[in-house]
């Protein structure tokens, strides 16, 4: 295939016509055309009244050896010659003395699952949670009743904490395995631009849908699905992997064990600890959720273009690093979301973002968040990061009312250490409910501190960032996770057949790079068992 890079268009632009455009550019026939396929279509808004949409395609031509012989390419054309994607795995000869276990249906656990199912390999999925159709109940009570289900909320279930998200799919990871991802996912009934937008994003009320379609792709291929099924301990010789226990009752031999745990399974990875699993200490971030009207944002990105059907709702992505030598920036950026409750602990509250797909809420909100180093934690306990999320979870959990309502308060009352009393244009979507309070009595005082800087200063990107009545609602804690656990060149821990993978484990962030990194492992099994 031939990339062409650097296709720009007006704003107006239809779709339909870029066959077209493309032989326009390269001075040749329409006939001449074999084939075309878009690689990435992005947005340029850095001259609001000249907004240019921007493709890279991939083109091939018929007779193309005898073609290019005599052809010359425009000089104008950013072109480069590219080699198509071919994932392929070998199917196991056989069967394995045991079937691999895979604990957690995030997208690193169904990725690795996927691989290894369609390799021949029988792989057993434990999710602790219940499935989709289940979850999704029990999420919908509490938001609605406060009512909080451990076992079964946003954090856990099938699809892991990125089915209730905006589902945003944008990696700076350059893995040549992101096309599986991309082209699984669409298979299983994602919208086809994902595969090619700059920014791409599936949305929460799509999500709900695919991930089933992926399990079935996988139970097709021999695999086995347990729903509110808990790893609660392990057995070792001290250096290999020997049984597995789920729910404290039922033993299971196998000497494979993929940790696609998430970054919230705390009781999982205290035992996991306990049992002579080697972890350290590692850097996260803490916050808040920062809530705006959608249409501020739109402006802001677009100015008298917003509401563009060819824009969307405007995005942004902001970081500063400060004096104080904080990192402040702003994550898991919900266009027309909401915030949402993401407690998974009985006296804890958590917040997160979600959007569906079409992105058309009132607000748009992002968490905004600053660096937590490990000299923070109060010991030097590989799993102190953990305690140190916990304190501030528990004190949100009090302000906000000890019912799950979370506490808010305008950016302006915020910034002059004054307790809301009403909200201004910006009216809050977390649900059960919110609390107007002193947010620096859930926070630690140099978070405090560095978001009054960080958000003046993000406000020099995006204008309007630091608007008086935008709302923050605390806590946001589960950025990542707070440690790491070690894995060798072959993604195997201190104890052989253990793989530590994705989020959980500190090898990843974020819905592709998890998947990757479960495929990653799957090809690394399959390869020790040749």
């Amino acid at each position: 295939m031939i990339r062409i890079e650097n296709i720009r268009t007006s704003l107006n632009f239809n779709l339909s016509e870029l066959p077209d455009l493309i032989c326009q550019k390269l001075n040749i026939p329409s006939s001449r055309l074999d084939q075309w396929q878009i690689v990435k279509r992005a947005i340029d808004a850095r001259k609001k009244k000249r907004i240019e949409i921007v493709f890279t395609v991939d083109v091939s031509f018929k007779h193309e050896q005898v073609f290019l012989k005599s052809y010359t390419f425009p000089p104008n054309l950013k072109v480069k010659h590219v080699e198509p994607f071919v994932f392929n795995i070998s199917k196991i000869v056989g069967k394995p003395k045991h079937q691999p276990v895979i604990v957690g249906s995030g997208p690193c656990g169904l990725f690795a699952g996927l691989v290894l199912a369609e390799a021949g390999f029988n792989p057993v999925i434990l999710e602790r949670g219940k499935s989709v159709a289940d979850r999704t109940k029990d999420v919908n009570r509490f938001m609605q009743s406060g009512e909080l289900d451990s076992e079964s909320n946003i954090q856990f279930g099938e699809g892991g904490a990125g089915t209730f998200s905006d589902g945003k799919l944008y990696t700076l990871i350059k893995d040549p395995r992101t096309r599986l991802v991309f082209d699984t996912l669409v298979q299983a009934g994602a919208p086809v631009e994902i595969a090619y937008d700059a920014k791409p994003h599936i949305g929460t009320d799509n999500l709900r849908k695919i991930i089933p379609a992926i399990r079935q792709r996988i139970t097709n291929a021999g695999g086995e699905f347990r729903f509110s099924s808990k790893l609660t301990d392990f057995a070792s010789d001290g250096s290999t992997l020997q049984s597995i226990q789920i729910n404290e009752s039922e033993n299971i031999e196998t000497d494979t064990l993929v940790l696609a745990i998430g970054h919230s399974a705390r009781d999982t990875v205290e035992m996991l600890h306990q049992q002579g699993l080697h972890m350290k200490q590692k850097a996260f971030s803490i916050g808040v959720r920062i809530e705006h009207k959608r249409k501020w944002i739109d402006f802001a990105q677009f100015g008298e273009q917003a509401g563009h059907p060819n824009l969307g709702a405007g995005k942004y992505k902001l970081s500063i690093h400060l004096e104080n030598n904080r990192g402040v920036y702003t994550f898991c950026m919900c266009p027309g979301g909401t915030v949402v409750p993401a407690a998974s602990e009985a006296g804890h509250l958590v917040t997160n973002g979600m959007s569906e797909h079409a992105q058309n809420g009132i607000n748009s909100n992002s968490g905004v968040l600053v660096s937590v180093f490990p000299s923070d934690f109060e010991s030097d306990h590989p799993l102190a990061g953990i305690a140190f999320q916990r304190k501030w979870e528990a004190l949100a959990f009090e302000l906000g009312g000890s019912n799950y309502h979370a506490p808010v308060q305008r950016f302006d009352d915020f910034m002059h250490g004054k307790t809301s009393t009403k909200f201004g244009k910006v009216d809050p979507s977390y649900l059960p409910g919110t609390t107007f309070a002193p947010l620096q009595e859930c926070l630690p005082e140099f978070v405090t501190e560095s978001l009054k800087a960080g958000i003046y200063y993000l406000n020099r990107k995006l204008k309007g960032f630091a608007h008086p009545d935008t709302l923050l609602t605390g806590v946001e804690t589960r950025s990542s996770a707070p440690y790491r656990i070690p894995r060798d060149e072959e993604f195997q821990s201190n104890i052989r057949g253990i793989y530590p993978v994705g989020e959980g484990a500190g090898h990843a962030g974020g819905i592709v790079s998890s998947a990757v990194d479960g495929i990653k492992i799957a090809e690394a099994i399959i390869e020790l068992s040749q």
